[in-house]
């Protein structure tokens, strides 16, 4: 699934596209996402310009200039693609055509993203935007933050770093790399970490996504920049996916473990992670 740095490089390259443009025309593909879309949908956006590209956790949000948004999520396997107009392939399911003929065209072949419209009023009501926790990248996202939204948690830091109410936009690559870069056993209860540890995972994880971000994403399987590149922060994994290759720390001498938490694959350093 496309993770925060993924889905803020699609907003990048959406954003130098859509920005201050009139959307066209509006096609859709008629087959069901994970939502439905709101009826009506192309007749709520054509005619309106977009003023600004936003994120919130894994969502886009192209707000319109005289109110309203057009909310994107990419689901598993969801890509923007952006240039002219072209007869829609298989797995297309929104095209949005904005004044001066650029395109953006989002594919899904297993249609777990969704698209929806929702009104300004609306939008703080959204049931996902609702229990979205805080911004990793943003300012205010501090040690005594991330504290608070650990705090009830006694579960493996890992898996709780996954909720999307507790830190929005994080997922299994970006807090294995997070966690192995602040020295912190994935196992550790989230809400036993002490200031140390939770200055280090705040600065690791600013850190790692912000790096992320600035390489395009990782480029395992669907990901793709809106010009059809690759991103290329897989290379720099130190740990995911990385079971039995030797830790990159010097003097380190451990490898690499694999272990399953709730069902999704733990990459970590025994010897570097405490």
């Amino acid at each position: 699934m496309p993770e925060l740095p993924e889905v803020e490089t699609v907003r990048l390259g959406l954003a130098a596209a859509a920005t201050g443009r009139r959307i066209e025309r509006a096609w859709t593909s008629g087959q069901p996402l994970r939502r439905p879309l709101p009826d009506g949908f192309s007749q709520r956006v054509v005619g309106r310009t977009v003023e600004t590209l936003d994120r919130r956790g894994k969502v886009l949000l192209l707000r319109l200039a005289d109110g309203g948004a057009i909310l994107i999520h990419l689901g598993m396997s969801g890509s923007i693609a952006i240039g002219p107009e072209t007869p829609p392939v298989r797995h297309d399911h929104l095209r949005l055509v904005f004044a001066g003929g650029t395109a953006a065209t989002l594919h899904d072949p297993r249609r777990f993203g969704f698209v929806d419209f929702r009104e300004e009023a609306d939008l703080a009501a959204d049931p996902l935007l609702a229990r979205l926790g805080p911004e990793p990248l943003a300012e205010d996202f501090t040690p005594t933050v991330l504290a608070e939204r650990l705090a009830g948690h006694g579960g493996p830091v890992k898996t709780v770093l996954l909720d999307q109410t507790v830190v929005a936009g994080l997922g299994n690559i970006y807090v294995c790399e997070a966690l192995f870069r602040a020295g912190i056993s994935p196992r550790r209860a989230a809400n036993r970490l002490g200031r140390a540890r939770l200055a280090r995972l705040v600065r690791a994880i600013r850190e790692v996504l912000a790096e992320a971000v600035a390489a395009g994403g990782s480029s395992l399987r669907d990901h793709r920049l809106t010009d059809g590149s690759l991103g290329y922060f897989q290379m720099r994994h130190a740990v995911y996916d990385r079971a039995d290759a030797p830790c990159a720390t010097p003097g380190c001498g451990h490898a690499i473990k694999r272990i399953v938490q709730s069902g999704r694959s733990t990459y970590y350093c025994p010897g570097c992670q405490d």
